[in-house]
């Protein structure tokens, strides 16, 4: 199959990047199917798809007639076997390896055994996912960035038993549904997260240290390096949680000290301090 001829996409997760992943893919023309673990969860998956498409019309970056098209191509589902029919599948469950490993296996066993399958992973080993298939040379990573329906950035991820057609097919995909591509080897954070981790725990070492206050921080990344936000805002729009998983992950992989977690960031997602998502983080967004 040519990537101008898939048709449809299953998306297995809809939270925070599935759900943007489930946009961008119908904004493209493309039907998409998503997954959930149950019919509630399904629910708040296309609440957050209609806000999203509702905000890109009232800043006229959609018209609302492009809004209900895009809409009526996307369909939720609890039952995995609604994939059954899918011509490629990305994966966007929570950032553990044991459990992507169980939904690639059940996926291998669904899907046509043509399908790619797709993870949206920042940070873990495709070789260990491909390894839990049969069709390792048709697995690979393809790491959209939040949120994924305006971030332009897609990363393409090649693991050791990828093919050549494989990455050929994702990259000709991505480019038509608005993404540009950059190839990466399979390693630990690929070329974002392994910029970005040190300079984000950077950040926090600084503020614990008091060097500068966290607004300080955030507008002298802002204005001195032309970054659309500040170190300590971003990571409240990541999820400090998942920075911590992140930094863990290329820790263990490279045993630098400048990937392990300050321990301010650590204290902060035991307190529940997890950002956006939680309310409070760097700053407070109770509001």
């Amino acid at each position: 199959m040519n990537p101008e001829d898939v048709k449809k996409v299953g998306v297995v997760g809809c939270g925070i990047m599935g759900s943007g992943i489930v946009e961008v893919c119908a904004k493209a023309g493309v039907a998409v199917a998503y997954v959930e673990v149950d019919d509630e969860r399904v629910g708040r998956g296309r609440q957050a798809i209609e806000r999203s498409l509702a905000r890109a019309v009232e800043k006229g970056k959609l018209d609302e007639a492009g809004r209900d098209e895009a809409l009526a191509r996307i369909s939720g589902s609890s039952d995995l076997g609604d994939l059954a029919d899918v011509d490629l599948v990305i994966e966007a469950v929570t950032e553990d390896l044991a459990t992507k490993k169980d939904v690639f296996h059940s996926l291998e066993e669904i899907t046509k055994p043509e399908v790619l399958l797709a993870t949206n992973t920042s940070t873990l080993p495709i070789a260990e996912l491909a390894a839990s298939t049969n069709r390792p040379d048709k697995v690979l990573g393809l790491h959209f960035f939040n949120p994924a329906s305006i971030m332009k950035l897609l990363e393409v991820i090649r693991g050791l038993s990828t093919s050549d057609e494989t990455i050929q097919f994702a990259r000709t995909f991505g480019e038509r549904i608005g993404k540009t591509t950059v190839l990466a080897k399979d390693r630990a954070g690929f070329i974002v997260n392994f910029l970005l981790i040190p300079f984000l725990n950077s950040a926090v070492q600084m503020l614990d240290d008091g060097v500068a206050t966290k607004e300080d921080i955030d507008a002298g990344v802002q204005l001195g390096l032309g970054h659309p936000m500040g170190p300590l805002t971003l990571l409240d729009l990541i999820g400090l949680d998942t920075a911590v998983h992140a930094s863990n992950v290329l820790y263990e992989e490279f045993k630098d000290p400048m990937y392990s977690p300050p321990t301010l960031l650590k204290r902060m997602v035991a307190a529940g301090y997890l950002g956006r998502k939680s309310g409070k983080g760097f700053y407070d967004y109770s509001s």
